[in-house]
């Protein structure tokens, strides 16, 4: 691996896991990969945020989906620059339970409402506790949490984002199935040199949450032990469950919580 290759790396692993990006002698050496032109009009950015007494310095309006907050500039740098690290993260999952039977009884018109009305209120619950939002698919929301964006009580947030995405769409009268997991992804930007980048995490970890929420019931959250430990979060008043899962040789305990 080349030493700019390296480097690159070591930014996602910054961004994603430390306060690099957000405390003022951290910003030269995150910026230290960025040419020099990019770096002081980025510095620039944070500054005006920071006088104007922005609590996200590198947020605009028009950034980019994975949340406000996550500026312009790293959306660049992430289409110029592939690469990316393995990090602890909280990882939560989140689709409509039923789908095609919805969608036997309602028009196209009308389904395509629902699922919008879920892909928004879910999208915002995630944003509002600082998730980075990596999907929207079919009836399906993904999202993120790193302690670098949502600081130290990352995966208690994550918690708390299911429990207000359940309370939404049981307002709704939308049958919604939730998973968080807890544990090492490989997070950052993957695509080809001119084409598509896609900012996303991979891993056995990301797999196993994915299958967390496919066994949720409507109106459930199924938590990992993982989850519920790095939140430290006393998980005995929850009722106990071991899951069968496809391609993992034992079952796997969790919690299940009803927002």
């Amino acid at each position: 691996m080349s030493d700019d290759q390296s480097r690159i790396d070591q930014m996602w692993y910054d961004w994603f896991v430390t306060d690099a990006f957000q405390s003022e002698n951290g910003w030269g050496s995150s910026c230290a990969g960025f040419p020099a032109t990019r770096a002081a009009s980025f510095a620039a950015r944070r500054s005006r945020a920071s006088a104007a007494g922005s609590s996200a310095p590198f947020s605009e309006k028009n950034g980019p989906g994975l949340n406000p907050r996550f500026c312009n500039y790293c959306d660049d740098f992430a289409n110029k620059h592939r690469g990316g690290h393995e990090v602890e993260m909280s990882m939560l999952f989140a689709d409509v339970r039923g789908s095609t039977a919805l969608s036997e009884r309602m028009s196209p018109t009308e389904f395509s409402r629902l699922i919008n009305r879920f892909f928004v209120e879910a999208s915002g619950a995630i944003i509002r506790e600082d998730g980075l939002l990596e999907k929207l698919a079919g009836d399906a929301v993904a999202a993120f949490w790193g302690s670098g964006i949502a600081g130290p009580n990352y995966v208690s947030r994550t918690i708390r984002a299911a429990q207000d995405i359940q309370k939404i769409m049981r307002e709704q009268n939308i049958p919604v199935g939730v998973g968080v997991h807890a544990g090492v992804a490989y997070f950052g930007a993957m695509g080809s040199e001119d084409g598509l980048v896609n900012i996303s995490a991979i891993g056995d970890e990301v797999n196993l949450a994915a299958r967390l929420a496919s066994k949720a019931a409507a109106g459930e959250i199924i938590l990992s032990e993982r989850a519920l430990a790095k939140a430290g979060m006393d998980g005995n008043a929850l009722e106990a469950r071991r899951l069968e899962l496809k391609g993992i040789s034992e079952p796997v305990p969790v919690r299940v919580m009803r927002g």
